[in-house]
């Protein structure tokens, strides 16, 4: 039982890269969700900014804020006592001064009290990422498909398909492997690149749609489970779909009280035959 509760380290995925031991990955927002994934053995958990389009119904991530990052990392961090906790910064939170960067970081794991941050971008993070490391915080790269640049890229494409789009991820990865990530994500690549990133990487490389030939995986939880997931990216395996038994159970609650059926005798208190008996024996309120 001790090895069970004990906390996952950068040292252990480092390890699982070593090993060729898969590692896994799941996006969650909530103690909820986190504590199912907890319970069901996943190395990490990813504070995804993509809460801001699952859970906060915006259309893209650009709206997140630090505050909204730190109030669903603690929810999850109250939940993971093993898994290894990834917080998102959001849009324009690493993009000022390195002094605000690491202010950004530093208080999603003071508050949040994650294990690590992600930062979605190339080369020009090599500074960010190695004063993040010097001041004690680990870092995770995001390349490929970075939703926070969307606009820039045109939408949400597949990225590296050229050959020299494929080269200068090789020579991005390579460049946040030396600023001091930990690990990183590709998101939406070839699975020829990322097989190819990943062989030249000693750090773990976790795909969300980037093929089979990664260190790891990530999917987010409710695109897993079908929880009020609208999207249907090919890289989704969908294991469950709870999201319609849900709909189903509301539906089925809302037919029994319109119909008074619900609450039944089961489900309703009582209170003593002295005290029913005074009470309309006297009259509500009366003395």
């Amino acid at each position: 039982m001790a090895n069970a509760l004990k906390q996952v380290t950068t040292a252990d995925i480092r390890k699982k890269k070593e090993t060729g031991t898969p590692i896994t990955m799941m996006t969650a927002y909530d103690y909820p969700s986190a504590k199912l994934v907890e319970e069901a053995g996943v190395d990490m958990i990813l504070v995804g900014d993509s809460l801001g389009m699952v859970v906060l119904g915006y259309d893209s991530t650009l709206p997140v804020t630090m505050e909204d990052m730190i109030h669903h990392t603690k929810a999850v961090t109250r939940a993971a006592k093993r898994a290894f906790v990834v917080a998102d910064l959001p849009f324009l939170s690493y993009h000022g001064t390195l002094a605000e960067a690491v202010k950004n970081a530093g208080r999603l794991m003071q508050e949040g009290l994650a294990k690590a941050v992600k930062m979605e971008g190339g080369s020009e993070l090599a500074p960010i990422i190695t004063r993040c490391v010097q001041a004690g915080i680990p870092v995770v790269g995001h390349i490929g498909l970075t939703p926070q640049a969307v606009h820039q890229l045109g939408g949400y494409k597949v990225q590296g398909r050229s050959l020299e789009a494929a080269k200068k991820m090789l020579e991005e990865a390579l460049v946040i492997q030396e600023a001091g990530a930990f690990a990183i994500v590709l998101e939406c690549v070839p699975e020829e690149v990322t097989a190819m990133i990943a062989s030249k990487l000693e750090i773990p490389v976790i795909g969300i749609g980037a093929g089979a030939s990664c260190d790891g995986q990530v999917l987010v939880f409710h695109d897993l489970v079908g929880y009020a997931s609208q999207l249907t990216p090919k890289f989704v395996k969908r294991y469950a779909e709870v999201g319609e038994s849900i709909r189903d159970a509301v539906a089925s609650y809302v037919k029994e009280v319109e119909a008074r059926s619900f609450p039944a005798a089961e489900h309703v208190f009582h209170a003593s035959e002295d005290t029913i008996k005074q009470l309309y024996g006297e009259g509500v309120g009366q003395k």
